[in-house]
């Protein structure tokens, strides 16, 4: 919350701590259980006071993380099928305009990117932090693609990711290298300046991925198609 000469006041703080803190929480619940959250016991976990946590709570709802139920608290729903296939699909979409957009940079923009990759090269005993190296690699082409808008709307979907299961999936048999391997083929299509070979990369990466949470998630029907990168 902020003041209204706009500058943050000291709930404002206390709401943002509070929005991390239930956003992380909830990224770590599985998902394809359902669970109620309450404001008592959320404000305890946390440290901190019921107000706060409410206004989290609200914001968490407008961003589609939680369902608020009068009297009975905030339900965390289980995450269906459909919505990892529609998850994966905008994230395709977003994607793949947004490499299309940088491979004008060429040769400069993929030296960016190569240091990601061999930051995460370096990080494969570490599931964690190759995966936020992973997040910042894509992060750097949405960006770069010069679309706020896009960027933001990318970040929530990395997020609604998180409790899909995509730190679990470099534990998959080889997909970390895989990853590695998908990455450097989009970053030498960048560097080409070829327009369709980094968006097929970039399909072809984010199909791995979806692959991937199939194994995962015990072989279930996903419906086919590209999905997630």
């Amino acid at each position: 919350m902020s003041s209204t000469h706009g500058l943050p006041s000291r709930a404002g703080s206390a709401q943002d701590v509070t929005y991390r803190w239930l956003k992380r929480h909830i990224a770590h619940m599985p998902r394809r259980e359902g669970s109620f959250l309450t404001e008592s016991e959320v404000a305890q976990a946390a440290g901190t006071s019921r107000t706060p946590v409410r206004e989290a709570l609200l914001r968490l709802e407008t961003e589609g993380f939680v369902q608020i139920v009068p009297k009975k608290g905030a339900f965390v729903p289980p995450i269906s099928d459909a919505e990892v296939r529609s998850v994966m699909q905008a994230r395709e979409l977003v994607e793949d305009w947004c490499v299309r957009q940088v491979v004008a940079r060429g040769p400069e923009f993929a030296a960016e990117l190569d240091r990601y990759v061999e930051e995460q090269e370096s990080l494969l005993d570490d599931h964690v932090a190759f995966i936020e190296c992973d997040r910042a690699f894509h992060r750097a082409i949405v960006r770069s693609a010069g679309n706020p808008v896009l960027a933001d709307f990318y970040e929530s979907l990395r997020d609604r990711q998180i409790r899909m299961g995509l730190r679990a999936v470099v534990g998959t048999a080889d997909r970390a290298r895989n990853v590695l391997a998908e990455h450097r083929a989009i970053v030498e299509a960048v560097r080409a300046g070829a327009a369709d070979k980094a968006g097929q990369a970039v399909s072809t990466h984010l199909a791995g991925t979806l692959a991937a949470l199939n194994v995962l998630d015990g072989g279930a029907d996903w419906g086919g198609g590209a999905a997630p990168r």
